[in-house]
């Protein structure tokens, strides 16, 4: 958990966790002995503490939503029938575009590590924690960023992502078919996350196997017009 990383117990107060930031992000940082990837995991780790104590409502701490944009079967009461998952879980990420412009390999196994260190844009790499209940896209986007989708229900593949490590459900209906799944490919909009960590490339939507699952682009293309 964030309170794991920071090692601060959940109940400390905004100086106790302040404090805690200062002193583990000095000591990851790579001009003290750290790395690039224990750094963006301190920083991760305090922002989601943080941005917990400013979310309204919710025992967990987490903040109100609707569930209406679960997708086309408009079932809020599904989530009672979803699987016991993580409390949070922590995703490092990056986008399939940076691959070919750096010359990385998708089966390198030391991938995230060298993308870490490769000076990316946090856009492009980086670390986030997952609450509960929540898809990958929606705390994508409650962390600021614009990653692609069209219809939010399982529709379409333009939302989908390639997942390395750890397992992620989905909790509607998708258009994704079995060989797909078996090659690591879900989709960001309800895909869920299932381990305490998982590892994916996102922004995966114009690789080939995928071309006729797509639907006209939305925000995320239009964010990037410029």
């Amino acid at each position: 958990s964030p309170f794991d990383v920071l090692s601060v117990e959940p109940d400390a107060d905004s100086e106790e966790i302040k404090e805690a930031y200062r002193e583990q992000v000095k000591d990851a940082h790579p001009d003290h002995g750290g790395s690039a990837r224990e750094f963006q995991l301190v920083r991760a780790a305090y922002e989601e503490i943080k941005g917990g104590e400013a979310a309204v409502g919710g025992e967990d701490g987490t903040a109100e939503r609707s569930d209406e944009r679960v997708g086309p079967t408009g079932a809020s009461d599904e989530a009672e029938a979803e699987p016991e998952r993580p409390e949070r879980s922590r995703v490092e990420y990056l986008n399939y575009e940076v691959l070919d412009d750096h010359g990385w390999d998708l089966d390198d196994d030391r991938l995230f590590e060298v993308a870490a260190d490769g000076g990316l844009d946090r856009e492009d790499y980086g670390q986030f924690w997952v609450r509960p209940r929540e898809s990958l896209l929606e705390a994508a986007e409650r962390h600021g960023f614009a990653w692609p989708f069209a219809c939010r229900g399982g529709a379409c593949a333009n939302c989908a992502i390639i997942v390395l490590k750890g397992e992620v459900q989905t909790r509607v209906d998708h258009v994704l078919p079995p060989e797909m799944l078996e090659k690591g490919f879900q989709l960001s909009c309800n895909g869920m996350p299932m381990t305490d960590e998982l590892q994916i490339l996102y922004n995966v939507k114009y690789v080939p196997e995928l071309e006729d699952l797509l639907l006209p682009p939305r925000p995320f293309e239009q964010a990037h017009d410029d």
